[in-house]
């Protein structure tokens, strides 16, 4: 993990090379995602801005207190709300992405009537208190609970959330040199959202994966192929540390983790497929291996095992 320097409401601070930090968010609090720190040099990279603009301050305000010296960059992993909706903490500075990252952005984060969003909201997190009554599993009642504390935080920042867009875009890599060292930006596609972007730090082998990596979260799948493609590529490179998108920095164990993942949901997709077998008697048949019992997310391993039946049924 790393030696940690400072404790925030929303994250804690920690070293994990010279000049290079991970904000590791605190559940329920508002940052909701895991976030980097970069010295550059001449200046401060961030990679993700947390999910509410109350974390994103302060993300900013640490970065700058504990470097010296001003952010100028921002790196958005991806359009989920919960890595970008710190943004307008860095708006001045030149916010990264791919051209996809950012059509999505505009798309899903469009806020047109206040009010409305205000009650869509406030529905939503009704719903999820009913859900978690009900819920018998204790895991996904945890995840249900802590869905339900991260958008109350969003909901309170809601009267100051703007949306702020990327500025600066690239496709499949983009380098940023600083005095005392360079990061590599790469995308390799979307295997979690249809466009997913990492960082790379070559002379200290370090990764921050964005949502590409988890640990022991369900995360959403859009293309279960392409992420196993992007996660061989991942695994020939020279990383030695990765910080995921959520969970504790790790090494290529947590890579090999979710590869044994991805192959489980689509060889078993394939087989039901092979079968003929219909979408519900799949999932009925099919249990929760142990290897993944303890993995959390709001609608457990069955939310992935339809995606890849649905993928592999086209």
């Amino acid at each position: 993990m790393g030696s940690l320097l400072r404790e925030t409401d929303y994250f804690n601070l920690y070293a994990i090379g010279d000049g290079i930090y991970a904000a590791m968010a605190k559940p329920g609090q508002g940052a909701w995602s895991n976030a980097g720190i970069v010295n550059l040099g001449d200046s401060v990279l961030v990679f993700d801005s947390f999910g509410t603009p109350t974390a994103g301050k302060e993300l900013r305000r640490q970065a700058e207190d504990i470097t010296g010296k001003n952010v100028q960059y921002l790196v958005n992993s991806h359009y989920h709300g919960d890595h970008v909706f710190g943004n307008q903490a860095f708006k001045d500075a030149a916010i990264i992405a791919t051209s996809e990252t950012l059509r999505l952005c505009a798309e899903k984060h469009k806020m047109d009537d206040f009010n409305s969003e205000v009650k869509e909201m406030r529905q939503y997190l009704s719903d999820i208190k009913g859900k978690i009554a009900s819920a018998k599993d204790d895991i996904i009642k945890q995840s249900l609970m802590n869905q339900y504390e991260e958008m109350a935080k969003v909901l309170d920042d809601l009267p100051e959330l703007e949306i702020v867009l990327p500025s600066l875009i690239f496709e499949e890599k983009l380098i940023i040199r600083g005095s005392q060292r360079q990061v590599e930006l790469l995308c390799f596609g979307g295997g979690h959202t249809p466009s997913d972007t990492f960082m790379y730090i070559p002379d200290e082998k370090i990764a921050f994966m964005g949502d590409l990596l988890t640990e022991k979260l369900h995360l959403p799948i859009v293309d279960p192929e392409q992420f196993q493609v992007i996660l061989q590529r991942v695994n020939q490179m020279m990383i030695e540390t990765f910080v995921p998108g959520h969970g504790r920095v790790s090494d290529l164990s947590l890579v090999k983790t979710l590869q044994g993942y991805l192959v489980f949901l689509t060889e078993k997709a394939k087989e039901a497929h092979e079968r003929e077998e219909e979408a519900e008697d799949f999932f009925v048949r099919l249990e929760n291996p142990k290897d993944y019992a303890d993995w959390k997310g709001v609608n457990g391993i069955r939310a992935n095992l339809i995606k890849a039946y649905q993928f592999y049924g086209k």
